[in-house]
């Protein structure tokens, strides 16, 4: 049987339509399509920072992009279907609580490039992974937070016990004792990346058991603080201007080095499975200590000498921050 010219010609046309409309590994992109997958809502901080870093790149015309945020564990692996399926060339989202669904996804999608935040490695050929290694300015905030602690006693909440907040705490803890040997800890985790109130409960508990600064790995810390007249130590992004008499310092995360590298080898068709987390690190410009601001003054000059020599000797690889995922105890009486 013979195909009509007409006909010949018309799925060509539609077979070239469809080959456009699905991405592929190892093709250069012009302008790849993004999408973000977020399980809390673009306001939190850890997802804030993939989205401001992705939006960024929009901005500058070097992606399409599209985000959704709030998406339930349970909703995600379909999500991450319907983005793959839509032509997307770039996935990127975190895959902490949905690991296994993830991997199945990126399995079934070989063409399409994921980079999702993992406490697990890569998986050939196109699942990379990445982290907050910012333990380097969690440590230098620690050191700031023991000489400023009056009481010896400084209050941690975080979200849950998991490697990605553990070596931050433990990182904080380690430079607060540098400083201050004396200083005591109580630490508590809300089980949750996303309830302000029940951080805010938390924080207080430990105020009232003599807390005087305030480690707010999550949102709603800051507020307690600020309630109380304490002081707060910010996380992966920086307050300091809503809390300005309450935000000592902040360790700040800069997704931007991981997104831009992502961005570039899809364009470049050389996107492959590799573990970004050194990317969150000083020396790649992923971290940073949030500048002092309205405590520039406030803080003992001694004491911002001593950060920031301890600075310094971080970017010039002198002084390494261990990296301790165990989980952070209690050391308070």
């Amino acid at each position: 049987m013979s195909i009509h010219p007409l006909n010949r010609r018309h799925a060509i046309v539609l077979a070239a339509a469809l080959a456009a409309s699905v991405p592929t590994l190892g093709v250069a992109q012009a302008k790849p399509k993004v999408a973000g997958i977020y399980t809390v809502p673009f306001e939190q901080q850890w997802a804030g920072r993939l989205h401001t870093a992705l939006k960024a790149a929009e901005a500058r015309g070097e992606i399409e992009y599209k985000a959704s945020e709030n998406v339930s564990n349970a909703d995600y692996e379909r999500v991450m279907r319907e983005y793959a399926t839509a032509g997307n060339t770039l996935i990127v989202g975190e895959a902490f609580a949905v690991e296994a669904a993830a991997r199945k996804v990126a399995k079934d999608f070989p063409k399409v490039s994921f980079l999702m935040g993992s406490s697990g490695k890569p998986q050939a050929p196109n699942f990379s992974v990445f982290d907050n290694y910012i333990q380097e300015p969690a440590y230098l905030s620690g050191m700031i937070a023991g000489g400023m602690s009056k009481s010896n006693k400084i209050g941690m909440v975080g979200g849950f016990p998991i490697p990605e907040v553990n070596r931050l705490m433990n990182a904080f803890m380690a430079g607060a004792k540098e400083i201050n040997p004396k200083v005591e800890f109580s630490v508590s985790f809300i089980n949750s990346w996303f309830d302000p109130p029940k951080a805010k409960e938390a924080a207080f508990a430990m105020i009232d058991k003599g807390a005087d600064l305030l480690y707010a790995e999550r949102f709603g810390v800051s507020d307690a603080a600020k309630e109380k007249g304490k002081l707060a130590i910010g996380n992966v992004i920086n307050t300091q201007a809503q809390y300005p008499d309450t935000v000592v310092a902040s360790a700040m995360w800069h997704f931007e080095p991981s997104a831009d590298r992502a961005i570039k080898l899809v364009k470049e068709g050389k996107f492959t499975a590799e573990d970004y987390g050194q990317y969150s690190m000083m020396k790649h410009k992923g971290s940073s200590l949030a500048p002092l601001g309205t405590f520039e003054t406030k803080i003992p000059a001694e004491l911002v000498a001593k950060v920031r020599a301890k600075e310094k000797a971080i970017q010039d690889g002198k002084f390494s921050v261990k990296v301790d995922d165990g989980q952070p105890k209690s050391t308070a009486k």
